[in-house]
């Protein structure tokens, strides 16, 4: 924690709000905006703390917690938490040892790291961390850099892979086009070459550079017969990310995916996409045990984490928080917020009656502004 206090901090941390506000004394103001921001209104990025804020969780009583354990298995990873680090684009923005400090983190807390397509640091490079890794694609115009990008994957010994299908264009995260965002010349997508790699650092002042990026490399024609070209290209484990309707997870598993991830994409893509939280018990309700759920989007504490598996989450990706402690603290910074979510689910989960992450799906849940819960009481 050292780093944490001597970047400006007066006493170290104890909440993910503590590591925001002292991030965001640290990272330039465009930065931060593109890595906090939400699109539009940011009516979605608002909605997704609400709905934790207003889910409550019936604890269970005389269960003897003396002993329990926050460890569990994500997409066939062994994890010492129900975590897993999210895809984010560009760490290098908030510090200078970017994606590989946060995969040391990971490493050291015992939790998979999700490496970005959009990464700042190839995943050749990443994998020297000796984290869990798992890799993330977007939809390429260029197919075949799609299929080099898998081969990459594999070969640096990568344990699953992660599309995510929510972005058949960029969302309009207005802070970014008022800004003119553009990435600094030391930061790229290192998975490319030539244009492809710095197409987002050629800003003109008006409107986003990632976004015109993203436009030119993401293919919108991405639909459920590439899902199953991908799944017959690989024997990896295939998550797919972007999913809020029980129709849409029921017609992944038909396509053969191994875990899917109920996300509104940080409510940073459609702006009034419903929260992840509010539909994971319904999508849970239509694929049953047939494939893992993770869920993303507002979770900021080991609460948070709690109420997600309540719901019916087997884990959680967690996003801005790793960021946060990135920038305040590097690597140290990151390990500094897994730690106390780990602290923080370790109790709760005792204060609630459960002894390991599964029994968290039997807690009942009630919703503020609603009569109905859910969860099973079979203790």
């Amino acid at each position: 924690m050292t780093d944490v206090v001597e970047a400006g901090q007066p006493r170290p941390p104890h909440s993910v709000a503590d590591f925001a506000d002292a991030a965001r004394a640290v990272i330039p103001p465009g930065a931060w905006d593109f890595v906090s921001g939400g699109s539009g209104a940011e009516l979605s990025m608002a909605a997704n703390r609400r709905a934790f804020d207003n889910l409550y969780v019936a604890p269970r009583m005389l269960r003897d917690v003396s002993h329990v354990s926050t460890a569990t298995r994500l997409v066939g990873t062994e994890t010492s938490l129900p975590v897993a680090i999210a895809p984010m684009a560009y760490h290098g923005l908030v510090h200078p040892h970017s994606e590989a400090a946060t995969a040391r983190a990971a490493k050291t807390a015992g939790v998979p790291f999700t490496a970005a397509m959009l990464s700042g640091t190839p995943v050749e490079r990443i994998a020297e961390s000796g984290a869990d890794l798992w890799f993330q694609l977007y939809w390429l115009r260029d197919r075949g850099a799609t299929a080099e990008l898998v081969s990459r994957a594999e070969a640096a010994g990568c344990q699953a892979l992660m599309l995510t299908v929510d972005v058949p264009r960029l969302g309009r995260r207005l802070k970014d086009h008022r800004n003119g965002f553009a990435l600094p010349p030391d930061v790229y997508a290192a998975h490319f070459r030539g244009e492809a790699a710095t197409g987002a650092q050629r800003g003109s002042g008006a409107g986003s550079a990632v976004a015109t990026h993203t436009t030119e490399m993401f293919d919108p024609s991405l639909a459920w017969g590439d899902i199953e070209w991908l799944r017959a290209r690989t024997r990896l484990p295939l998550v797919v990310k972007g999913i809020l309707t029980r129709e849409d997870a029921v017609r992944a598993v038909r396509s053969g995916v191994d875990a899917l991830v109920v996300s509104n994409h940080g409510g940073r893509q459609l702006d009034g996409a419903v929260p992840a939280l509010t539909v994971l018990p319904e999508i849970r309700d239509a694929v049953g045990d047939t494939v893992e759920l993770l869920v993303d989007g507002g979770i900021r504490s080991g609460t948070d984490v709690l109420k997600a598996l309540a719901r019916g989450a087997d884990g959680v990706l967690l996003g801005r928080p790793v960021l946060y402690g990135l920038a305040v603290g590097g690597e140290s910074g990151v390990e500094a917020v897994l730690s106390l979510l780990r602290e923080e689910l370790e109790t709760d989960l005792a204060l609630s009656g459960c002894r390991t992450v599964g029994e968290a799906a039997h807690l009942k849940t009630y919703e503020s502004n609603a009569s109905s819960s859910t969860g099973t009481a079979s203790w």
